[in-house]
């Protein structure tokens, strides 16, 4: 499988429900693996573990198949790290900044550190103190990737951003990727982890709820479809036909349904009999994917 990053039955218990709870996936080389999740629900956590920032209660983190906590310091000649937390030093300005963490990583060529530079629209010279959040993060996206590592671990990185700055992270990202980089890469976006991921775990209150694999929700061999009949009459009668409905809402004489797209002729020759008031196709995308495994989930703890 060739696994650059491993995690194995992380356990961080901070009391009261609070913490991380038995987390188990892998990233392989040159795969980008989404994490996704609201505050709170254990992103960070789980990162600075597998940083080798925290000591778990259970289970283990490797990254290139060494342990996080025991072989902290070796694991950073091998990755690039943005934290959802930025703190700088005490340095005049970004320019500075920019230097030391060169300085610090031995390296000369700042080649690739001004063209990302270029790229975020970010003025280095600025005061660090009196930085917006956003030149902030620009700043901390530059320091992060300069070196041009094989392994990027990025905690929300696009935190701040205006949207125009987070496409062309986006589009940063998507390059590291084709140079064959392993990435992760957590965000309470969906549609950001959906544009760049080739798998996506969900984090919900500490635990791991699902891991899915964007390709096949993108091209599901199935599809929905909104219907609303114009008369409550066709609406139930059209009920009573042999089609997965998965939404109802008799208010507006309305069902959604889901069908193989081997089927999709057959439903529009059936709706020709009925007086339909609009059909529209209802797209799959991850945040509905995740949001159906949360339902789903609720009603099993029912």
């Amino acid at each position: 499988m060739n696994e650059t990053i491993k995690v194995e039955n992380l356990t961080k218990d901070y009391k009261n429900n609070r913490g991380i709870f038995d987390i188990n996936f892998s990233v392989k080389k040159g795969e980008v693996f989404g994490f996704v999740g609201t505050n709170g629900s254990g992103k960070t956590t789980t990162i600075r573990h597998i940083m080798g920032f925290c000591k778990p209660d259970k289970g283990n983190c490797y990254v290139k198949d060494l342990n996080s906590l025991e072989s902290a310091s070796e694991i950073k000649k091998y990755v690039e790290y943005i934290p959802g937390e930025i703190a700088f030093p005490d340095l005049p300005n970004g320019t500075e900044f920019l230097k030391n963490q060169a300085e610090l990583l031995g390296l000369k060529d700042m080649t690739y550190a001004n063209e990302l530079i270029k790229k975020l629209q970010l003025d280095p010279t600025a005061n660090l103190k009196r930085m917006s959040k956003g030149m902030k993060q620009k700043t901390a996206i530059v320091a992060g990737l300069m070196a041009d590592k094989e392994i990027l671990i990025l905690d929300e990185p696009t935190t701040g951003l205006d949207p125009l700055m987070r496409n062309v992270f986006l589009e940063i990202i998507e390059k590291e990727k084709k140079k064959g980089k392993t990435i992760l890469m957590s965000s309470q976006m969906f549609d950001e982890l959906e544009t760049t991921c080739d798998r996506v775990a969900l984090i919900f209150d500490g635990r791991i709820i699902d891991i899915a694999v964007v390709d096949e929700i993108k091209n599901s061999n199935y599809i929905n479809y909104k219907i609303e009949f114009n008369n409550q009459k066709d609406y139930k009668s059209f009920k009573k036909l042999k089609y997965k409905i998965v939404r109802d809402q008799e208010k507006y004489n309305q069902v959604t349904v889901k069908i193989e797209k081997s089927n999709i002729k057959k439903l529009f020759k059936t709706l020709t009999k009925y007086d339909v008031k609009f059909i529209s196709e209802v797209k799959n995308s991850l945040e509905k994917y995740f949001k159906e495994k949360l339902k789903k989930g609720e009603k099993n703890n029912v």
